[in-house]
């Protein structure tokens, strides 16, 4: 199974050149201010994308879906697998999906530190394959600008206890790249920099 995986487009997607591949996966932050107008332009071009299965989590941008949760049936496309805290087994391979980042401030989809964004990670079945979030785990392609790893610890446990064989993210635009750690290979996956260029490689890998 050949996979892409994106995040962090911030309504640039239609400038994308996307290589071919079996499943696409967005891990979040597709839009900027989080406007529903967005949403809709952005879940229009990735439904008809031609890709076999798209998948797709939210980001802390997405204030839309966050204020809409109840009513997400009627906003995603048939054709969209939108994940949160939730799965899909494709092929035998098993997905899990999760838009939480630890933050202090009013983002979308934003949890503290600690024990309340734990409770979301321990919802994550160990046999799970490849997980997706928005937010880095602790001190893997979670470096700022400003050289600070801002990324969760308590989903680092988490990541560590389950050993899924791909953990991809987005959230930090300045620490692009992918890195293998004993069994997981983790991809940070956001395709712009932090001056939003979309200067990145898009991230296409093989399980």
């Amino acid at each position: 199974m050949r996979l892409v995986s994106i995040s962090d487009t911030h309504n640039k997607h239609e400038a994308l050149s996307i290589p071919d591949a079996d499943v696409i996966v967005h891990c979040g932050d597709f839009t900027e201010a989080g406007s529903e107008k967005e949403t809709l332009d952005f879940l229009e071009w990735l439904s008809a994308q031609p890709y076999q299965h798209k998948i797709l989590i939210a980001g802390n941008h997405d204030f839309y879906l966050e204020k809409h949760q109840q009513e997400i049936s009627n906003i995603i496309p048939s054709n969209i697998i939108y994940l949160k805290d939730s799965g899909i087994n494709i092929e035998g391979i098993t997905f899990w999906g999760s838009p939480y980042t630890p933050s202090d401030v009013h983002w979308a989809f934003a949890l503290e530190r600690g024990k309340m964004i734990k409770e979301k990670w321990d919802m994550v079945p160990e046999d799970t394959d490849i997980l997706i979030t928005h937010t880095p785990p602790y001190s893997i392609h979670d470096e700022n600008i400003e050289y600070k790893n801002i990324g969760c610890e308590e989903l680092l446990k988490k990541v560590v206890d389950i050993k899924p064989k791909f953990h991809l993210f987005g959230h930090v635009h300045d620490d692009f790249g992918s890195k293998k750690i004993g069994p997981t290979t983790f991809i940070n996956s956001s395709v712009m920099d932090s001056k939003y260029r979309l200067m990145n490689k898009i991230s296409v890998f093989e399980i």
